[in-house]
């Protein structure tokens, strides 16, 4: 519903009665902003609790949100100047070990002390305050006002009582964790960790005050129930905590009011307004207090709404604006706080890390903060993270070498496999030694083929390469060679798959898994399911089958070996043949190698065991499995554990660790390197080296990921199509100019960034007064 009256700035359809649902700082912060914007509003806050009840204690406010509250409204930034608390350091305690980070730049202000700033503002604007009030249900208000703004929070009812509309996805996580508050002042930032006889818990701190700071403790369900605090009284559990953490707090006590144990959930909404009414805030959006972006959330979604309602002609456009504006932003932002929730929630993973590198970990555990921008915030200490790695001085940490059984490869990158579809009869030709070669000449430290079919049958498309003939193997002896010849230094592997259920279908860019129009091959799975409504149904393998599969998978590997391959990777991922084995959800078999997780592994390490045995000893060999399915039902991480461990058992010398692709009806949730934790994870857990890979897209992400521990080696696929040379162009960016990125000597002239033209005018040098 939209006035009929004249609006802000002469226009008829801006919302002049506004209806706001919850008292916190989004919701209070709205209302200042939409009633200074127009002071004819009539603006009405409804509150629940009374005007000094919060969650929490501090709240910390990055200065681009400050930045946006300045230009917005300096009445409110100036009071908010005043109380602010700064600092610069993060100080992390593991094992005995403090680590201080600094340059990092944070104001924070007692929660309670915000809240004021805000309702005095709105009383000042003449903004109505209803404390201790319900809010009539939201149907009413969105026939009585303009504008109905739903700032209630995770718990929101206005949103549940409109569901059907917004679509809420509530995900709760695995750690208990409450808020405390302690009456002295952490210097920084503090993150401790406590391995007790439960298990581990961690106290994440911030002064808030120049007498106060906020102390939250966290630790995982089963560790909070072992250690019996599901079962200890108020006081009781807050007196446990302090001693727990007694160093650290300097053997003070701690306080809270409304004392809880909770479990954070993260909320995602299809849709942010129906009608007139809108979310925001938690109500819409939440992201884990590791990140401290709550509050901030919040605000910012309060200064866009205003802005939105003030700029746009109507309301519907208006409400539109405010989500296309604000949700990239939050959905980047909980991208990041789920990685740094999950990393708290995995802590013991990385408890047997170096001190250092545990705390370099933990500071890039939101992949926000990355190796190139901590060390422009602390040089020093990112320095001696390095050095205890074991990066000569000078060199960046994706430039030092990795061993692989025989093979010392010169750098961490890898070119990842990704299918050209441009063979005929399975023989690779000028695109592949032009491709490859490319590649290899660009610097990275491992070129890895496409998936290179064991069998004709086995193909994806026609346009696959193959090693099932003598023809294949000169051909791909052709690449091998230019590639030790003219890139000495630069290993070059390749990756043998069988295409399953996924096989006889058109190149990529003709469509994507479409079955081809006509001269279709017959396929064969592990189970008879097609891989989507339209798909050819593959036969079921029988035990004779399966035993000529091994064979061709052995005979392609002693063909890659005559080939002059450097390594070998056996292709059990994305839902080809091996991964159908490996998912309950693509395997219903009911014989010795279908039903359990030990019997799917069955044929994919027999398989393994046949290509090892053929493959020379002193070469590598590694697995590329999926993860998970991001499918109900399918391989999850745990699962992958096991996969990885059971193929380290037969010989694998490390994992490259993909997602999905197993089926059709997947919901990957995609993100800046989005498949790194299941490389993390596996890596710690089932301790074997890890290939990551998956939007890994700037040379900083691989050295936050290589430094941190949680890979060893980092595959990019999309960046090397759009720079061949990607690698040696990271190295003239970091100014590195040593044995792990070699210019080809025909290339050395290259080897800095051309100048550009200038861009910048010559500054004025006299200002002249009239």
């Amino acid at each position: 519903m939209t006035t009929t009256g004249a609006g802000a700035r002469g226009n008829p359809h801006h919302p002049l009665r506004v209806a706001i649902v919850g008292g916190g700082p989004g919701g209070l912060y709205a209302a200042a902003l939409l009633k200074r914007l127009d002071p004819r509003r009539t603006v009405t806050v409804w509150e629940r609790n009374a005007p000094t009840d919060t969650f929490g204690f501090g709240v910390v406010l990055s200065d681009e949100t400050l930045g946006g509250i300045e230009h917005a409204d300096p009445a409110v930034f100036r009071a908010l100047q005043r109380d602010f608390v700064r600092w610069d350091d993060i100080h992390i305690t593991h094992r005995g070990t403090r680590h201080t980070s600094g340059g990092h730049g944070f104001a924070a202000l007692g929660r309670h002390r915000l809240l004021a700033i805000l309702h005095e503002r709105c009383r000042d604007l003449g903004v109505e305050l209803r404390f201790e009030s319900e809010a009539p249900h939201p149907s009413r208000l969105m026939a009585t006002h303009d504008l109905v703004v739903a700032a209630d929070g995770v718990h929101s009812t206005t949103r549940e009582a409109y569901a059907h509309a917004f679509r809420p996805r509530v995900t709760a996580h695995r750690c208990r964790y409450i808020w405390l508050a302690a009456d002295f002042a952490f210097e920084g930032f503090r993150f401790e960790i406590a391995e007790t006889e439960h298990g581990v818990m961690q106290l994440h701190g911030y002064p808030y005050a120049a007498d106060a700071s906020t102390v939250i403790v966290e630790m995982r369900e089963e560790v909070w129930r072992a250690a019996g605090l599901d079962l200890l009284g108020e006081q009781e559990s807050i007196e446990r905590c302090a001693k727990i953490f007694a160093e650290a707090l300097r053997g003070r006590p701690l306080r809270s009011h409304k004392p809880a144990w909770t479990t954070f959930r993260t909320v995602v909404n299809d849709r942010w307004s129906t009608g007139n009414l809108v979310l925001l805030g938690d109500a819409a959006h939440t992201a884990h207090f590791s990140i401290g972006s709550g509050t901030k959330l919040a605000v910012e979604d309060a200064l866009a709404l205003a802005a939105c309602t003030d700029e746009q002609p109507t309301l519907e456009r208006a409400l539109a604006a405010y989500k296309e504006e604000r949700k990239p932003v939050v959905a980047s932002t909980q991208r990041a706080a789920r990685a740094s929730l999950e990393w708290f929630e995995s802590v013991p993973l990385h408890l047997n890390q170096p001190p250092r590198q545990f705390a370099f970990n933990l500071l890039t555990r939101s992949r926000r903060v990355t190796h190139d921008n901590l060390r422009l915030r602390d040089a020093r200490f990112t320095g001696a993270v390095e050095r205890e790695f074991g990066c000569p001085p000078g060199t960046p940490p994706m430039f030092t070498p990795f061993r692989l059984r025989g093979l010392t490869l010169r750098n961490r990158v890898v070119v990842s496999p990704m299918d050209m579809y441009s063979a005929s009869d399975g023989v690779p030709g000028d695109f592949h030694l032009v491709h490859l070669g490319a590649r290899a000449l660009g610097g990275a430290g491992l070129v890895m083929t496409e998936m290179v079919c064991v069998s004709e049958q086995g193909r994806i498309t026609p346009g696959c390469t193959g090693l099932y003939t003598g023809r294949q193997t000169e051909a791909w002896r052709r690449i091998t060679e230019f590639v030790h010849r003219r890139a000495p230094g630069t290993a070059i592997g390749v990756q043998l798959g069988h295409s399953g259920r996924k096989g006889s279908t058109r190149v990529m860019w003709e469509g994507m898994d479409e079955p081809l129009p006509e001269g279709n091959w017959p396929l064969v799975a592990a189970s008879p399911l097609p891989y989507r409504p339209g798909s050819q149904t593959p036969r079921e393998l029988s035990r004779a089958q399966l035993t000529d599969l091994r064979e061709q998978f052995a005979a392609a590997a002693a063909r890659a070996a005559r080939a002059g391959f450097d390594l070998l990777e056996l292709h059990c991922a994305h839902g080809y043949l091996l991964s159908g084995f490996l998912s309950p959800l693509t395997n219903r078999r009911t014989d010795a190698y279908g039903g359990s997780p030990q019997k799917r592994l069955r044929f994919p390490l027999e398989v393994f065991d046949a290509v090892r045995a053929a493959w020379p000893e002193e070469r590598p060999m590694t697995v590329r499995i999926s993860a998970t399915d991001w499918a109900e039902g399918g391989t999850t991480a745990d699962g992958a554990v096991e996969i990885a461990r059971a193929f380290a058992a037969h010989g694998a010398d490390a994992i490259d660790v993909s997602t999905g692709q197993v089926v059709a009806g997947e919901r990957p949730e995609f993100g800046r390197s989005y498949q790194t934790p299941f490389a993390d994870r596996i890596r710690h857990e089932a301790r074997v080296p890890v290939i990551a890979v998956g939007a890994i897209s700037s040379w900083d992400d691989v050295n936050s990921l290589i430094l941190a521990g949680r890979a060893d080696l980092c595959a990019l696929g999309r960046p090397h199509l759009y720079d061949p040379h990607w690698t040696l162009h990271a190295a003239a960016e970091q100014g590195y100019d040593g044995p792990g990125a070699v210019w080809p000597a025909p290339y050395r002239a290259g080897s800095r960034r051309p100048r550009t033209g200038r861009a910048d005018a010559p500054k004025p040098r006299l200002t002249l007064g009239r």
